[in-house]
């Protein structure tokens, strides 16, 4: 089988091989197993990859490179004009070749992969919308003009759309679907943290405004001010970590607060198992990894409500929900460790709920998918 992957993703050529954000290129490995031949199509730089990137498994791929682009802003739209066609041509040469087709969306690449899929009825294809499929949520026009597309079954013939949670009103073609980091191997004894001091949390993720890690900061600053021993640790990078680090030393947080930057997947899941909470405040998710990873190995996540979040955590079984609200979220964060029976409950229906999303799981429903 052939199949073709369009993706938004930038990946790195680098010493005659593609790297990419490992764990995009952990679970594309998953979908590229069952092919003989991949084709994928997406932007590409030069640079050189970081310690958050990874090189696929296939040896049968065949890259077809294609501009980034952006339609954000008058100067963005401007050169999409001439780099729309080239990213067309791409889309269209690899679809013509392909036995399968997969898109992932949202983005820019999905939206031409969605447009251009129009025109492949007979194909057999399938769509990952990775983002927040909430109906209701306020989102870029270019998503929710790709949702559109994609639950429009007569645009859209032949296809299985892969959105994270229930939504109301789904068209027939979408199907809940999951991800998952860790395999089944990986089920060892995890049990509940002891709320000893200082009390662990942890940050992971872009340090961009959309993932609002000032307020994880803020939140840990107001809990402390409360007479608790607690620390946080962020894990990855952006451009506002500086802008962060100034506030910290500002605010006397350097002692509190440690910023360790882009690591390896081996050293974030220390992190994760020698943590008590994964903050994540962010404004937009779909279905974030960081939180499932975390669950995993027991540590309890404080979330914003968002897209398929409420369902992961059955609304406060396993975790807290962030009203964004400072006062109050360091209030039931402060309640929750006066509870220690009831932190560990948290925690124990975390690891149930999140173990049974395992890659070899996760290999056995993508399987499914492009046998039919």
């Amino acid at each position: 089988m052939k199949l073709a992957i369009i993706t938004q993703v930038v990946h790195k050529r680098f010493q005659h091989q593609i790297w990419a954000y490992a764990p995009y290129v952990k679970e594309i490995n998953l979908w590229t197993k069952q092919a003989h031949e991949v084709i994928l199509v997406a932007p590409c730089t030069s640079s050189q990859p970081s310690a958050i990137d990874k090189t696929y498994n296939t040896t049968n791929l065949h890259f077809l490179k294609v501009p980034a682009f952006s339609l954000q802003g008058i100067q963005a739209l401007l050169r999409s004009l001439f780099v729309i066609p080239v990213c067309f041509f791409r889309i269209i040469q690899a679809m013509r070749n392909a036995d399968h087709i997969h898109l992932r969306c949202p983005g820019n690449m999905g939206l031409l992969g969605c447009v251009v899929q129009v025109f492949f009825p007979k194909k057999i294809k399938t769509a990952k919308y990775a983002g927040n499929w909430d109906p209701n949520s306020k989102q870029p026009w270019s998503y929710n003009l790709q949702r559109w597309i994609l639950q429009n079954t007569f645009l859209t013939r032949n296809m299985t759309v892969l959105v994270y949670g229930e939504w109301p009103n789904m068209s027939r073609n979408c199907t809940s679907f999951f991800t998952a980091s860790y395999c089944e191997s990986d089920k060892i004894n995890t049990p509940p943290r002891i709320l000893n001091s200082p009390i662990q949390c942890l940050f992971v993720g872009c340090l961009t405004a959309g993932k609002n890690p000032f307020y994880a900061i803020q939140l840990v600053e107001a809990v402390s001010k409360m007479g608790v021993s607690i620390q946080l640790n962020l894990y990855g990078d952006g451009d506002e970590r500086a802008k962060l680090e100034a506030y910290c030393i500002a605010h006397s947080l350097s002692e509190r607060v440690q910023f360790f930057g882009n690591q390896d997947a081996v050293k974030v899941q220390q992190a994760y198992e020698s943590s008590h909470f994964l903050i994540l405040p962010s404004q937009s998710e779909g279905w974030p990894k960081a939180v499932a990873e975390a669950m995993f190995w027991g540590c309890v996540p404080m979330v914003t409500p968002v897209s398929c979040v409420p369902f992961m955590l059955n609304e406060q079984t396993r975790g807290l929900l962030l009203s964004m609200d400072l006062m109050q979220d360091a209030q039931q964060l402060f309640d929750l460790l006066q509870q220690p029976a009831h932190y560990e409950s948290k925690a124990r229906a975390a690891i149930d709920w999140s173990r049974q999303y395992t890659l070899d799981q996760f290999e056995v429903e993508i399987s499914k998918l492009l046998r039919t």
